[in-house]
């Protein structure tokens, strides 16, 4: 069925000729010459999208917009105006115009804006038939309500909540949470304190409840500060929704898209997810294997907060940092007078991280003395700060993480053997971007809405020209580069979408360097930056902007090599 449009417009040549370009595109078109005949049109019927003009006799396009929106009307309207000005657009755009163009326009103009916002209206569409879909499932299961005084005194509860925590109502009313153990680790009590102190509404996301009679529960919690009928700061009020069901169906469908803050629905990213949880409550020594940008640390912050030392300390130690004798004092800690400058005794990352999770990453730069340290640790759960002889023990989780490959550094005698086992009990491998770009758009939804907070914009979307440069682009810094990217083009974006020219501009020249439709000028231009590189391969694959595994696959399909150029 084809997509139907509306335009309006007070000059029947305009609306003859975007009629015709429209329906020799495949698209239903109707026409309205005025403010009343177009508000007839959406009472009668809905459309896909809607072209209105500013000018509409004694009326206004800005008019309209206003009157659909107040009847309820959600397709996107693209604004025509023969004199731009500033006040118009930014009216229309608060109003929620999709765009704002200027006359003439041009038929490639008509048919681009109406693409674009008949994919925004689908992607809108898709978005509320999903959460009308969780609402209805949310209705079926029940939701959990509980308020509290400034005191956390449970003040009211319903029974769904009651339930959930295994407690009868009679017994919740009255008590302080703080005198009972919930099931959910007590982070209800957390959450209702931080809505309370910061006076504002939070979301917890979905939190596992460790259930006796049920079995364990995942429920979605937010909380919001309470006032008084005079309008003081009262309390607290919990809302806690059973998405247990939910959980499983996404597992089995495999569905999911979001796990601990890490986004992705490709079988890879999904086949991770599931060994996260896997090995969350199994306290294992875990190497995790990603390029630069990926998320490791995202990845081990997962398997902390995902297993029995969550509310224990993650401490986090980045090894190509710091030199051998300063990685030593802060893994290890020293005594005072161990070295210059060591005036006071002082507690290594280690012993902080006891009873938790110490995250070392880029684990592959440290010196084969630290490496001896370090198998002492990972051996007998003990070590010494500088400067003493005491044996520390320590309980503790080890999760390391390298860019690098160790099994090539073990066979080079950079990395000791024995020490890479250790790590590597289980080996968790992050897939580069450029391997699961079915994920760019899910990332791309996250960062908009997350800058679209961040500096107060209403970026709809990206245009069709640079989601396709996102797409086609391979890049070499991964997740990392591509939300870099996205916060340049909020910086420099004042409309609500993001063009070509928001991006960074050794972003576009890579993308146009590398997106010739020539195989012959591919080889060439994959040839002449392998000679201005020096023949440096990873250099190369920097300036042609695509990963080294693309690079080296190319130039085995054209037989590039020093001694065939």
């Amino acid at each position: 069925m084809s997509a139907s449009i509306l335009i309006i417009d007070d000059e029947e040549d305009l609306r003859f000729s975007y009629h015709l370009v429209l329906t020799r595109d495949g698209y239903s078109v109707s026409q309205a010459a005025d403010y009343d005949e177009a508000l007839k049109c959406i009472t009668s019927e809905e459309y896909d999208m809607i072209f209105a003009d500013i000018l509409l006799g004694d009326k206004t396009g800005i008019d309209f917009l206003r009157r659909a929106r107040e009847k309820g009307v959600t397709s996107p309207v693209i604004m025509i105006t023969g004199s731009p000005n500033m006040s118009s657009a930014t009216e229309a755009i608060r109003l929620g115009a999709f765009d704002y163009i200027p006359k003439p326009v041009m038929p490639e103009t008509l048919l681009r804006v109406a693409k674009m916002a008949l994919h925004h209206k689908q992607l809108v569409d898709e978005k509320n038939r999903y959460r009308r879909n969780l609402e209805a499932i949310f209705r079926s299961v029940g939701e959990g309500i509980i308020s509290v005084d400034k005191s956390i005194n449970v003040v009211e509860v319903n029974d769904t909540f009651a339930k959930m925590c295994g407690y009868k109502r009679e017994h919740l009313i009255g008590s302080n949470l703080k005198d009972l153990r919930m099931p959910c680790d007590n982070r209800c009590i957390d959450i209702l304190t931080t809505a309370m102190l910061e006076k504002r509404e939070v979301d917890l996301g979905r939190v596992e409840c460790r259930q006796t009679r049920e079995g364990e529960k995942v429920l979605f919690i937010t909380a919001s500060p309470l006032l008084d009928e005079f309008g003081k700061f009262s309390g607290a009020v919990l809302v806690a929704r059973d998405e247990t069901r939910l959980v499983q169906l996404e597992k089995n469908l495999k569905i999911r898209k979001e796990f601990h803050n890490m986004i992705g629905r490709t079988n890879g990213m999904l086949n991770l997810f599931s060994l996260l949880e896997a090995l969350a409550d199994i306290d294992t020594t875990v190497l995790i294997i990603g390029e630069s940008g990926t998320g490791k640390e995202l990845v081990a912050q997962a398997l902390h907060q995902g297993g029995i030392r969550k509310k224990q300390p993650f401490v986090r130690v980045n090894c190509s940092a710091l030199t051998e004798s300063l990685l030593e004092s802060e893994l290890f800690g020293h005594v005072k007078g161990a070295f210059t400058g060591a005036v006071s005794e002082k507690k290594g990352r280690f012993e902080k991280a006891h009873g938790g999770t110490i995250f070392l990453d880029e684990i592959g730069d440290i010196t084969p003395r630290m490496q001896v340290r370090l198998l002492r640790v990972l051996q007998e759960k003990e070590f010494e700060r500088v400067g003493d002889s005491t044996p520390i023990k320590v309980d503790v989780r080890i999760v390391a993480a390298t860019h690098q490959d160790l099994k090539e550094k073990v066979k080079r005698g950079e990395f000791r053997e024995d020490l890479y086992y250790r790590l590597k009990v289980m080996e968790l491998k992050i897939p580069p971007l450029r391997e699961r770009k079915e994920d760019i758009p899910l990332l791309i939804d996250f960062f908009i809405n997350k800058y679209n907070d961040k500096f107060s914009k209403n970026v709809a979307a990206l245009s069709e020209e640079t989601m396709t440069l996102f797409l086609e682009y391979d890049w070499p810094g991964n997740v990392r580069e591509l939300e870099h990217s996205m916060e340049h083009a909020f910086i420099l974006c004042h409309r609500a979408l993001i063009e070509k020219e928001h991006l960074p501009v050794d972003m576009i020249e890579n993308v146009s360097l590398i997106s010739s439709t020539s195989p012959e000028d591919e080889e060439q231009t994959i040839l002449k930056a392998l000679e201005k590189c020096a023949w440096n391969k990873v250099l190369a694959a920097k300036k042609l902007g695509m990963g080294r595994t693309t690079l080296y696959r190319k130039l085995e399909k054209y037989k590039i090599s020093p001694a065939n150029k």
